[in-house]
């Protein structure tokens, strides 16, 4: 009995950990997320580029460093609005993560929880592409909201699998040790 009640209240706090850590990091994403949407046009675009640019020469390097810089400059301007929008969803994919982190401690894993976070995400995109109808040189998405929904769902999927994984795991030890035990 004793030994019950230190186990709960040793997962009550892990709770309360994992949940405020997931807030923490959710907190720094939003700051991240919303100085990169109040960057004007110019000051956004020359970022993609740098980033675009970046990863064509890794490339370039990894292939032998002999294409033209003709060549390098076509693979930068196709690889910028690709490499800009695997951005967003990688950012949106984290913020799944890190709500999914916030709720499931406190929350059965249940379609409820998964449509609470996935209208969080959609909210808050929304909310950035809204804040960037007023950035000089920049316009709000409703294809951005979307993929950036998408990434949401993509973070909340990969935290459900590795949860249920872990989960099978775990019942499978539980099942050895217990056969052990006899």
């Amino acid at each position: 009995m004793r030994r019950n009640i230190k186990n709960n209240k040793i997962m009550s706090e892990k709770k309360i950990w994992v949940s405020m850590l997931s807030a923490v990091l959710l907190a720094l994403l939003y700051v991240m997320i919303f100085s990169f949407s109040e960057q004007d046009g110019a000051e956004s675009g020359s970022l993609s580029h740098l980033i675009s640019q970046k990863c064509v020469e890794l490339i370039n390097a990894l292939a032998g460093g002999n294409w033209t810089e003709v060549f390098k400059e076509s693979l930068i301007a196709y690889f910028e609005n690709p490499i800009r929008k695997l951005a967003h969803f990688a950012e949106y994919a984290l913020m799944g993560v890190l709500l999914y982190g916030v709720w499931r401690p406190w929350k059965e894993r249940n379609v409820k929880l998964y449509l609470l976070i996935l209208s969080w995400v959609f909210v808050s995109a929304a909310g950035d592409e809204i804040h960037q109808l007023f950035v000089p040189g920049r316009y709000g998405s409703a294809a951005d909201v979307l993929l950036d929904t998408c990434g949401g769902g993509f973070g909340l999927f990969c935290c459900v699998i590795v949860e249920k994984l872990w989960r099978r795991r775990n019942r499978t030890r539980q099942g050895k040790t217990s056969k052990q035990d006899l």
